[in-house]
């Protein structure tokens, strides 16, 4: 894997099933390595600078089915079933927003989707 200077790569999470764009985070080495061992998902805090398990506070964990890399190495690819909404917003998805008529930002999917 080719990890950026700040010793990052991003992580996309994707719903297994549907195929929907859950969220974008980052991993570090070790992030990496404990969602390879334990099957949930780990991640960088680049705000907090720390590890990151989702779902340890709000319990939507969001467990891992497959972990696929691009073809640079330099970004992941997480499958995964979701245990609750991904985004911290409580929207299923972190992009329930969309850009129209230049850069206005419409709300896309409610809450309860």
């Amino acid at each position: 894997m080719k990890f950026d200077e700040k010793g990052l790569l991003p992580a996309i999470a994707q719903d297994a099933e549907t195929g929907e764009v859950l969220m974008l985070a980052y991993m570090n080495q070790e992030a990496l390595e404990k969602t390879l061992s334990t099957g949930q998902a780990w991640f960088y805090s680049r705000s907090r600078q720390e590890l990151w398990h989702k779902g340890a506070t709000s319990g939507n964990y969001l467990n891992v089915k497959k972990v696929l890399i691009d073809c640079d190495e330099d970004t992941v690819l997480l499958l995964v079933d979701a245990a609750g909404p991904a985004c911290h917003t409580g929207n299923r998805t972190c992009f329930f927003r969309r850009l129209e008529d230049g850069l206005r930002i419409v709300s896309e999917n409610p809450l309860q989707r």
